[in-house]
């Protein structure tokens, strides 16, 4: 069974900022009204007492007597006869109510009529002094009600024991108590009104780069991946550094979603491109095979087809290890990092290709000196990558075209240089001559036996190596291909083993 609140909650967090802004302050001024209102009570009843007492010091002090005291209220009717303003023997003293009491605490007729005290008020006095006696004694002042007025009242002793009773009204101080909390209201509920405003509008304020990352999430979630975190003007640091932490997120996310589609798409197109690749010469084996069952091919043919299967074997089986290449080089493998003489391997290759076309011109720009290149690689996978780059030149460009080799290195890189000035490349082959199965001429790979895996490959060994590779061709102009690896130190060179001889034995 769900729980009814008895106050509902609002549903925004900036009407819940305020409204606990306001809880709080509403509490700390009703706790400083509280404490202002007792303040304000003990003082004005502190002043009253003082008065009281400073009245009732005078008195006892004065050698004075009810007779006496007659005396004087007589003097004072004189004194007011006919005078409506005139002052009252209780005014005179500074007291709103003066009785004067038997020694038994009775009443008492002396200064009756100028008292300033009714016999309804002399009859409630009665009443609640039980006993006058111990008041004056104590001389404390307490809290009498009178003709249904509160009043603050002394009793003195005089010297013939009898008693009088000074009082004054409280009704002043409990108006002053009633003004006060009147205007504390009043300016309370102002303050708590114009805060409630100014924390609504400086939390929609501060409130609003939320807003915006809402709406940027909800624009995300229906698609829009290039959308980003608006820089917050009236954002606190947290909120920008929120923002800034978000769009990071957001590029990477759209960064990882971009990079598996376009994995996603790339391995569609492998598979359509090697399914295609092999379906070709499985379909000639296929055909050759089933002519040779049937009987239809005489001698001659069948020595023809027997060399076609055996060379679209060694073309599926050139292809399947070039795939096989390309894989466990995007696997990262754990290759074998050695100092590798690179101007070796270059000296190699360039020999291999001299072997196999002896026409074509070749210039090798290496270290001079006898200085040599050591770069930190598998020996095995750079030669592959040498081996790649000349059998691309040697069987895309015509044989009389140059080739020109250079390495560089230094003791920030080793920089390895294959250039031809064959016909070069259409800016859109160019952009795409990493790919897998690409070819810039498709028509050729029958004569050729290439798959379109040789710069694929180049690319994924130099990658494992921790170098780069980009590539510069035009219309005309021909292809170079620049690779960049980490260097190393040459290797030791190994001790000359220490010549042996026999010794002359002495007898």
């Amino acid at each position: 069974m769900t729980r009814r609140r008895l106050v509902p909650q609002p549903k925004t967090l900036r009407a819940r900022l305020t409204l606990a802004n306001v809880a709080f302050v509403a509490l700390g001024l009703l706790a400083t009204a509280a404490f202002s209102v007792m303040a304000t009570y003990k003082v004005l009843g502190t002043e009253i007492d003082n008065t009281l007492r400073d009245s009732q010091r005078s008195v006892s002090s004065a050698p004075v007597t009810a007779v006496g005291l007659q005396q004087l209220c007589t003097l004072a009717d004189i004194l007011q006869d006919g005078k409506e303003d005139g002052l009252s023997f209780a005014k005179a003293f500074k007291q709103d109510l003066f009785v004067v009491l038997d020694s038994d605490g009775g009443s008492s007729s002396v200064c009756e009529k100028t008292s300033g005290a009714n016999s309804r008020i002399r009859e409630d006095l009665n009443k609640a002094l039980a006993d006058p006696a111990g008041l004056a004694r104590s001389g404390k002042p307490v809290n009498v009600r009178a003709d249904g007025t509160d009043y603050r009242v002394v009793v003195t002793r005089l010297s013939d024991g009898s008693m009088v009773v000074q009082g004054m009204r409280y009704s002043g101080l409990e108006h002053a108590i009633h003004k006060l909390l009147i205007w504390e209201s009043i300016a309370g509920l102002g303050l708590l009104g114009l805060l409630a405003i100014g924390s609504l509008t400086a939390a929609r304020r501060r409130l609003s780069p939320l807003e915006t990352m809402v709406e940027t999430a909800s624009a995300i979630a229906e698609g829009d991946l290039s959308r980003r975190i608006a820089t917050a003007r009236h954002g606190s640091s947290e909120v920008r550094q929120l923002s800034t932490a978000l769009n990071a997120m957001l590029q990477q996310i759209e960064t990882a979603l971009t990079e598996s589609e376009r994995a996603t798409a790339q391995l569609r197109h492998f598979l359509a491109d090697a399914s295609h690749e092999l379906r070709t010469p499985l379909a000639s084996v296929q055909g050759y095979l089933q002519l040779y069952e049937k009987g239809m091919l005489d001698a001659d043919d069948k020595e023809r087809a027997l060399h076609r299967v055996a060379a679209e074997a060694t073309r599926m089986s050139r292809l399947v290890d070039e795939l096989l290449a390309l894989a466990r080089l995007e696997e990262r493998p754990a290759l074998d990092f050695q100092p590798v003489d690179v101007c070796a391997l270059v000296r190699d290759a360039a020999a291999d290709l001299a072997a196999q076309q002896p026409g074509r011109p070749q210039t090798l720009l290496l270290p001079a000196d006898g200085r040599t290149a050591y770069a930190l690689g598998d020996e095995a996978e750079l030669r592959q990558i040498v081996g790649n780059l000349l059998s691309n030149v040697r069987i895309h460009t015509p044989p009389d075209a140059l080739l020109v080799i250079e390495v560089e290195g230094d003791e920030s890189a080793v920089r390895l240089r294959v250039a031809d000035s064959g016909p070069g490349l259409e800016p859109r082959d160019a952009a795409r001559a990493f790919d897998r199965f690409f070819r810039a001429d498709p028509e050729r790979a029958p004569d050729t036996g290439g798959a379109g895996l040789g710069m694929a490959i180049v690319q994924a060994a130099v990658q494992a190596h921790h170098g780069t590779v980009t590539l510069d061709t035009a219309p005309g102009q021909g292809f170079t291909v620049r690779i960049t690896l980490p260097p190393a130190c040459p290797p030791a060179p190994a001790p000359e083993p220490a010549a042996s001889g026999k010794g002359l034995a002495l007898e």
